[in-house]
């Protein structure tokens, strides 16, 4: 018979299951059944990393290894007053807020990685956890410490159920740091060129004659690369005893099909080829490698449903390999009956370059990438002072993508994520002298622009709660009670709350913002799917306007934002065919001043939606 402490717990992940399931109040079970056949650019996606959402299941916060919740952290990953430790999240704890997801207007869930991760990881005194996720070893199953196979598949059903997608994000330019070299052990390995240290030679080209034949990794055959079989041509890698097969699939197990050449410096060859932070750097060119990962995550998609991939690190990993895996990808998410399986890569760019993201959309063939562009022009006109015209520079980028404009519309745009800090942050600390409603102000402003125009508006958790921690783990915080001193010192915008306390307020101010911007894009086509008309950018803080135009009707959906702290108004072009307009956020008048020209107010540090009415 079942013991009564397991059966309790059976019940409960049937109570939240059935909870995630359960539709809103105006979701009906017909809008949920039509998600298949929303485009990318259609969604609004929350991006959230499980371990700091919420913690649904205290069982799981060890991830089954052992000492419980007092064991040693360096064994266990767990310690909820770290920053750098598992703190307890879970994918029950996530199934069980989707209520409060989707009342926010989101329609795609992205969730950080859910593969089993190395525990713990780094040298003495510099020890951290995988409670992020990009650490993998077994790239088949999930973490222990967010749950099983059967609570993502709950997640996902769950999901589908309301009508939402689920993006996965997914890692392939490197495994768990399992790998060491006896040249370095207990200390940096530098990288090693392929120059100074060919394929063909052990140690250097003086050394002794290895892998007679191998031709290079630019021949990329089976029978070329079944002649590499010895991989200390650089260093001599080895993989400790404990861990021998710590890694699934098997095949990934073998030093083989590593790179081997010591650290990254992400510039030059030693960016595809090195080390990322000690992470073992996968050898892409390998053609059993791209079999390998072409199986597992095809067989994600098989198992699970999932609408679509966020790939990590896409710029440290060779483009064929891209060119192999992304059609493998939508020809398998095709045969499950997923026709717009979206796919988007991280290349990140901090400067913003255009040129540089969009390389990837056309070498790497990349459907789409993480829109840095956006980010950085926001952040220098909104939390900075540079002109609207930065805006509008970005906007003249868009003809870079492989697609053009049609492409840039896929972009998902950010203003905030878990790598490189949130808008609040940067805001404060650009304007360190201004007031929390100033701040507050801001941080709407830059939401609105992502939610107005061309791409995939993606919010990260917390920024609708006022979150602002800075970069990589300070901007990391728990959704639920935290119990790190740091992220409950944190001055929240828009609230006198702490993280202390769970942070799921529908009544925040900046969640009902943008409850409302999402609400005003999925109403009007133009914003989702228009093509975007630059009607006004200048050199200094102050306006930016854009038109969307609907393909399908013509409709013109005027969005005029003001970046500076003085009221602006202005004379805009728009469509010499109007002659009315409707308020859709602000205050809009309700004709054109002449034919083709348009008077706009703007409050400082605001925005307004105009929607054109009746044409002569």
């Amino acid at each position: 018979m079942m013991p009564f402490s397991r059966r309790l717990a059976l019940l409960a992940t049937t109570m939240i299951i059935a909870a995630g399931t359960l539709l809103p109040a105006g979701i009906s079970r017909a809008r949920a059944a039509d998600y298949r056949d929303r485009l990318a650019e259609d969604e609004v996606v929350y991006f959230l990393l499980p371990d700091r959402f919420d913690n649904a299941d205290t069982a799981n916060d060890t991830g089954g290894l052992g000492g419980g919740l007092g064991g040693d952290r360096s064994v266990t990953g767990y310690d909820p007053t770290d920053s750098g430790y598992y703190h307890g999240g879970d994918l029950k704890g996530l199934i069980r807020r989707l209520d409060y997801i989707q009342g926010l207007g989101a329609t795609a869930l992205w969730v950080g990685p859910v593969f089993k991760n190395k525990a713990v990881q780094g040298a003495p005194g510099h020890q951290s956890a995988g409670y992020h996720g990009y650490w993998i070893t077994d790239f088949t199953h999930v973490d222990p410490h967010l749950g099983t196979d059967d609570d993502f598949k709950a997640l996902v059903d769950a999901a589908h159920a309301r009508g939402m997608k689920v993006y996965l994000d997914i890692v392939i330019n490197h495994t768990a740091d399992v790998i060491q070299y006896k040249e370095c052990v207990g200390k940096p390995c530098p990288y090693r060129s392929k120059a100074d240290y060919p394929y063909t030679r052990k140690g250097g080209p003086a050394g002794p004659a290895i892998n007679a034949g191998f031709q290079g990794d630019e021949v990329r055959t089976e029978e070329n690369f079944v002649r590499l079989t010895d991989p200390a041509y650089a260093y001599t890698p080895f993989v400790p005893e404990a861990e021998r097969h710590v890694k699934a699939p098997e095949w990934l197990n073998d030093p083989r099909y590593y790179h081997n050449r010591g650290e990254s410096t992400f510039k030059g060859e030693s960016s595809l080829y090195g080390d990322f932070g000690g992470l073992d750097d996968v050898m892409t060119e390998h053609p059993a490698v791209v079999r390998g990962f072409i199986d597992i995550y095809g067989a994600w998609i098989d198992r699970y449903g999932i609408d679509g991939y966020r790939i990590d690190t896409t710029r440290h990993v060779n483009p064929e390999f891209w060119q192999a895996f992304v059609p493998a990808m939508l020809e398998r998410a095709r045969a499950k009956g997923i026709p717009h399986f979206h796919i988007f890569g991280e290349v990140a760019d901090t400067d913003g370059r255009v040129a540089i993201l969009a390389r990837h959309t056309r070498v790497d063939k990349l459907p789409a990438v993480l829109d840095f562009a956006f980010r950085r022009a926001v952040v220098d006109t909104v939390a900075g002072t540079k002109g609207t015209d930065r805006l509008a520079l970005m906007l003249d980028g868009d003809a870079l993508y492989e697609g053009g404009e049609d492409a840039a519309r896929q972009l998902p745009t950010f203003v905030s994520n878990h790598d490189h800090g949130r808008f609040a942050y940067f805001a404060r600390k650009a304007f360190p002298q201004a007031g929390e409603d100033e701040i507050l102000k801001r941080v709407i402003l830059a939401n609105a622009l992502m939610f107005t125009q061309r791409g995939v508006p993606v919010v990260y958790s917390g920024d609708e709660q006022g979150f602002s921690g800075g970069e990589d783990r300070a901007g990391r915080e728990d959704m639920f009670g935290s119990r790190v001193a740091s992220y409950n010192a944190e001055r929240l915008v828009g609230t006198t709350a702490t993280t202390a306390t769970p942070s799921f307020n529908p009544d925040h101010p900046l969640y009902k913002a943008l409850a409302e911007m999402a609400r005003l894009r999925e109403a009007e086509p133009a914003l989702r799917r228009g093509r975007s008309v630059l009607r006004y950018a200048g050199e200094k803080p102050g306006l930016f306007a854009v038109s969307r135009i609907d393909p399908a009707t013509g409709r013109e959906v005027l969005v005029a934002v003001n970046t500076g702290t003085q009221p602006v108004s202005a004379q805009v072009e728009v469509g010499a065919q109007w002659t009315s307009f409707t308020a859709l956020h602000g205050s809009c008048g309700p004709a054109p001043t002449a034919p083709g020209s348009y008077a706009v107010r703007v409050a400082p540090l605001d925005y307004v939606v105009c929607a054109s009415g009746e044409a002569s």
